[in-house]
């Protein structure tokens, strides 16, 4: 991942997506996989058992397992952003050839402060 800058306030962040091919790979077999498993073993968010809050990716296991079983309702239910990762990951997979993107630091940050009121709404703490 590098950081570049240009002129102003935009700026954007060059990522290598071949590590994330891999990670996106191994969610789509986790999320597959792990409904099958006996007592169907969840992650925990290390954030909210600590403290009580939710992170910005809270929900995300339930909602990546929930959008491949064909659950979308209750996907979008746990976080909207686990169908988006699921799209991101099967593109990634679909596109081989690609090394990497620029994406917006502003849309970054705009998605996980989304993602984190979402969830903050969802556990009743806003």
């Amino acid at each position: 991942m590098t950081d570049s800058t240009s002129q102003g306030v935009t700026r954007s962040l060059t990522l290598d997506v071949v590590g994330l091919r891999w990670a996106g790979a191994a969610m789509l077999g986790l999320g597959v996989g792990l409904p099958l498993l006996p007592h169907n073993p969840g992650l925990p968010c290390p954030l909210r058992t600590l403290t009580g809050i939710p992170c910005p990716l809270c929900g995300m296991t339930t909602a990546v397992k929930a959008g491949l079983s064909g659950h979308v309702q209750a996907s979008l239910s746990a976080n909207p952003f686990g169908v988006v990762a699921i799209v991101v990951a099967v593109v990634l997979l679909l596109r081989p050839g690609m090394r990497s993107v620029r994406l917006p630091v502003a849309l970054l940050v705009a998605c996980a402060l989304t993602s984190w009121v979402w969830e903050l709404r969802r556990f009743g703490i806003i």
